[in-house]
């Protein structure tokens, strides 16, 4: 895969380098990968009326098209694919107006049981307010010591768990049952070999929804990792945030009637409501993921997934957590991966947990293999296509027409050079030695050689249309941390359609294979090799 996309970083010329640089200036978009461009030409030959221009062609269409033009090979697999994923859209277009309608009525729900629940909490309190009277008032000194005693026996929590599930049988009496959500059609999970298309058809799927469907996301598994912890962390720091009395969660209680103790008890019973809905942090960054469910927004969503893997315990478990809830609250998914969903945990980590994302997985989506053996990526770059934007071995000659590429467009674009920083998730940053309106410039070691992740690379690729890349050695088991973290680079690169320019000591087909150091290995099986194996 990673050699694949090091050619398709190649589709492009040493003068297109410099005129996408040139048109980030002018404010248009630099970026476009072969599969992007491919799609732009597939469906540019459709009618040009208004009307005709707001239905997008869907993914078979686009897949006809370009094999019509000569663009693609056809391949019964992905005509397959691409007739399942319109089908899906089809049946999306449904689905959106249903869960309109079903979120119009939970709002209404919604306000009216969280109208209900305060009412019978001020009626809690107004009792609790009273018989404290009364308590301190007719009792006498025996009594409030046997009371007092009989508190203390019951577990701590017991008594507000009680009192909420007491609560909410009320609340089901008065206010109803929740709203039946409508079916959501069934997702695809695409998985075959490196290169057989699922990524390009996937692709093709999400930019036909939009229009369609109101709340959509695509991520790259590295990317959404990332993310997850980000949510995360917001989530730890708004349940800090919420602790305190002062916190707008309990605004509403300032102004009641009652006194001190009351209200004391009042927010008791508030905060115990909070962290007995948001037990479990996972179901909490689910919830954030795709649609903030604070805001009242209405409609479908749909998540499309590239490249699921369970590379440690963290993505076993996190992964689990966020697909099972997304499916379970009506969300579509349309995943892509090497690998079947029963052959993505082979190491058996966290099992139980794993097994329960299988049969979500099961449920909620239909299997299908993208099964032809050919590499198609292999099949778009023509010959010596990779000689303007790849240049191997490091000689006087491969280093002067890389400085001389570096110098180009640098000059084109205008500018200084100058070093920057930029800043990364989690409130860090990265250097960049050399940045220039979009361009920069850095060595293997700078990027690979150092403790930096998918972070930092995503971060680069946001900020960067062109990256340089030099010194890049022929990789083997010996420095497998390094190319470990290039493969990530790569990929990041990849997704976030960046153009890329090296210099490198091998030819990209041996890149990987170790010539000097060691036995060969297969890129898919660094990516999941244990640290410590050597």
């Amino acid at each position: 895969m990673i050699l694949r996309r090091l050619h398709l970083h190649g589709c492009v010329s040493h003068r297109s380098l410099a005129s996408s640089a040139d048109a980030t200036l002018r404010g248009t978009a630099p970026r476009t990968l072969p599969s992007a461009a491919l799609l732009h030409d597939s469906a540019g030959n459709g009618a040009s009326s208004e009307s005709e221009h707001s239905r997008k062609p869907g993914p078979l269409t686009l897949y006809r098209n370009l094999v019509n033009q000569g663009k693609l090979t056809h391949d019964s697999y992905q005509e397959n694919v691409a007739s399942e994923l319109d089908n899906l859209l089809t049946r999306l277009q449904r689905y959106e107006m249903e869960m309109e309608d079903y979120h119009a009525k939970m709002y209404i729900w919604e306000n009216s049981r969280e109208k209900e629940r305060r009412r019978l909490l001020v009626e809690e309190a107004q009792d609790k307010q009273r018989d404290g009277v009364w308590i301190d008032e007719k009792r006498g000194f025996l009594d409030k010591l046997v009371s007092r005693r009989r508190r203390s026996s019951i577990e701590p929590g017991v008594g507000k768990w009680v009192s909420y599930l007491n609560r909410e049988k009320k609340l089901d009496k008065l206010v109803g049952q929740r709203p039946i959500a409508p079916v959501a059609p069934k997702g695809l999970y695409l998985y075959g070999n490196v290169g057989s298309g699922k990524t390009m058809l996937m692709d093709m799927f999400y930019g036909a929804t939009e229009g369609v469907i109101k709340h959509r996301r695509r991520f790259h598994f590295h990317e959404a990792m990332l993310e997850i912890h980000d949510h995360m962390h917001d989530v730890w720091k708004r349940r800090d945030d919420d602790k305190s009395v002062q916190s707008s969660s309990f605004s509403w209680i300032s102004s009641l009637p009652f006194d001190a103790k009351i209200k004391e008890w009042l927010i008791g019973e508030e905060k115990y409501k909070q962290e007995t809905q948001q037990k479990h942090i996972l179901l909490a960054v689910a919830d954030k993921f795709l649609v903030d469910r604070q805001a009242n927004k209405t409609g479908a969503s749909i998540l499309c997934f590239d490249e699921i893997q369970t590379i440690d315990v963290f993505a076993v478990v996190a992964l689990s957590g966020i697909l099972s809830r997304l499916l379970s609250t009506g969300t579509v998914l349309v995943a892509t991966s090497n690998k079947a969903p029963e052959d993505l945990n082979q190491d058996g980590m966290q099992r139980d947990i794993f097994l329960e994302l299988l049969s979500k997985l099961d449920e909620n989506c239909n299997k299908i293999l993208v099964g032809t053996e050919k590499d198609y990526r292999r099949l778009i770059p023509t010959e010596g296509s990779t000689q303007n934007h790849y240049f191997c071995p490091v000689t006087p000659d491969t280093r002067s027409m890389y400085e001389a590429m570096w110098h180009d467009i640098t000059n084109e674009i205008g500018g200084n050079i100058i070093s920057v920083t930029i800043p990364v998730m989690f409130g860090r940053s990265i250097e960049i030695p050399q940045s220039c309106n979009g361009v920069a410039r850095f060595d293997f070691e700078y990027l690979c050689g150092r403790p930096v992740g998918a972070a930092d690379y995503i971060a680069i690729a946001k900020n960067y249309h062109t990256i340089f890349i030099s010194e890049i050695p022929a990789m083997s088991m010996k420095i497998r941390d390094k190319a470990r973290r290039f493969i990530t680079l790569i990929d990041e690169l990849y997704n976030h359609h960046c153009r890329l320019v090296c210099l490198a000591a091998s030819p990209i087909d041996d890149l990987f294979q170790g010539t000097e150091e060691g036995p060969l290995f297969d890129l898919e099986s660094l990516k999941l090799m244990p640290k410590g194996q050597s």
